[in-house]
């Protein structure tokens, strides 16, 4: 088994990735549950397996190191994830407005903006918003105005009397010991006349 007793060249290109396993001497039918293994065989298969684990274990601290390493580099160049996602989300931003796909759509885009219909259709909404505010504006001063004729109309001052009056009873009830309670109805507040 070359491939358990091969140094593993960790400046290589292919760091650690050893033999091809599709050159592995092991049979297939060997390999399921140690049927037909002899007992140096199995033996054999056991110490590759715990060099493999080993080499495993040393690449997960060797990558380990490098990743501190990287995360020190980092920091030092003043590189946060921040300034790391901004600058994915930049780099990604002008590889979409560069696609084809971009610009075609970009290009279509700015020919529907330049043709007639839509210049007809734009004018068409323009109109319709100048109209749709005039009416609400036209609809609001009516609302105003009828509801000021509604409070200066005789039967709403009527209705406003009986009110205060009830207003100066409850209140005369409410002082109970004789004392002399101003009328409300004589005093005038800017309120009392103020528009809704």
């Amino acid at each position: 088994m070359e491939s358990a007793n091969q140094d593993i060249n960790l400046s290589s290109p292919k760091k650690g990735l050893g033999a091809d396993p599709l050159d592995a001497d092991v049979p297939i039918e060997g390999a399921v549950g140690g049927a037909g293994l002899t007992e140096e065989e199995t033996e054999e298969l056991k110490l590759e397996l715990s060099k493999v684990e080993e080499e495993i274990l040393t690449l997960r601290q060797v990558l380990s190191a490098k990743e501190r390493h990287a995360g020190e580099l980092k920091r030092r160049l003043g590189l946060t994830p921040l300034s790391e996602f901004r600058q994915n989300i930049s780099k990604g931003w002008q590889d979409v407005q560069t696609s084809n796909v971009y610009l075609t759509a970009s290009a279509t885009l700015e020919d529907i903006s330049r043709s007639e219909a839509y210049k007809r259709t734009q004018e068409t909404f323009s109109q319709a918003g100048q109209m749709t505010s005039a009416a609400l504006s036209s609809v609001g001063t009516a609302i105003s105005r009828k509801l000021g004729d509604i409070r200066n109309s005789p039967s709403f001052r009527s209705f406003e009397d009986k009110v205060d009056n009830l207003k100066h009873k409850m209140a005369t009830r409410g002082q109970g010991n004789g004392a002399e309670a101003t009328s409300p109805i004589g005093t005038s507040s800017s309120q009392d006349h103020a528009p809704f």
